[in-house]
């Protein structure tokens, strides 16, 4: 099937002429939005360990991450025969802590040769221009994404989400990001939000010109806020055909060369409360695709 987006797999198969596994560490590090900065609730849908492995960081944390990384290589080398990885640094917020502690955490990729990329995942709050040029640094030898939690442009959802930061916080982070042009920015962006305007947040990640977008479906996990809400009917999940509905609209007001990072989101069974769907990957995936071919469609449409 003709591919009808710009997928992450595409992208760096032009960058690297082979298939690239990225590596989910968990650094230990903690979050603004739960240690009592800005709150100590965190975000509704938030439950880190329903998506990364739980490691005890009372031992030494740099050992943790090395065995975090040397176990994703080793099996991914035997099982998959993938040769090159990018080290993503995903767990809570993975540029809160100061700059030397954040040296000593991304140095650690320098001992393993498989490694070609380096990517953050951070809230567009936890930015500035010290921590910046830190990962600038590290584009002389290897590919580097900075990715931020956009979520909506719509500052009363970010409100609702419990988010603390509002949508001009993303855009001063990732102005603030293009002074590095080597540093690839791209937003995090929830579909099935109430209320939602996919089409709006489409057009307001193209304004912006970022590099990518990593889509995720509002879903409810065990021991958060929102499973609260759910449990109590006060909010109203997408349903999988409007979610493949909305991954298409959006995909349509967003630039061709935009790369698209991930369509659908994924967790761990044990704490998926809803929708059970989301986790059959492979089909919504199918489905997104069967969607753009019947609409004759594809990624940019909308602006051409």
């Amino acid at each position: 099937m003709e591919e009808r987006y710009f997928s992450f797999n595409t992208y760096l198969k032009k960058l690297f002429g082979e298939r690239v596994h990225r590596i989910s560490i968990n650094a230990g590090f903690c979050c603004p939005n739960l240690d009592g900065t800005k709150s100590d609730k965190g975000c509704i849908f938030c439950n880190n360990l329903s998506f990364v492995k739980e490691y005890n960081f009372n031992t030494n944390q740099i050992e943790n991450i090395k065995k975090q990384i040397e176990e994703s290589i080793d099996f991914f080398t035997k099982q998959k025969n993938i040769k090159k990885f990018i080290a993503y640094f995903q767990a809570y917020t993975n540029t809160y802590a100061d700059v030397e502690t954040l040296k000593t955490t991304y140095d650690i990729i320098k001992l393993y040769p498989q490694i070609v990329g380096l990517s953050i995942s951070t809230r567009p709050d936890c930015i500035d221009e010290e921590r910046l040029k830190l990962i600038n640094s590290y584009t002389q030898d290897y590919l580097v994404w900075v990715e931020y939690g956009m979520q909506t442009s719509d500052d009363k959802i970010l409100n609702w989400l419990n988010r603390n930061h509002n949508f001009c916080d993303f855009e001063k982070a990732v102005e603030l990001t293009k002074k590095f042009p080597k540093i690839n920015i791209a937003a995090h962006v929830i579909l099935g939000l109430p209320n939602q305007d996919v089409v709006k947040d489409a057009k307001e990640v193209s304004r912006l010109k970022l590099n990518g977008v990593k889509l995720h479906v509002l879903h409810v996990v065990k021991d958060t806020c929102l499973e609260k809400l759910y449990y109590e009917g006060k909010v109203k999940l997408v349903e999988e055909d409007e979610y493949v509905k909305q991954v298409c609209d959006f995909l349509e007001n967003i630039p061709k060369d935009v790369v698209i990072l991930r369509l659908v989101s994924t967790t761990k069974k044990e704490f998926l409360i809803a929708p059970v769907w989301m986790n059959n990957k492979n089909s919504v995936i199918l489905k997104i695709k069967n969607e753009l071919q019947k609409r004759n469609s594809y990624q940019s449409k909308s602006l051409v």
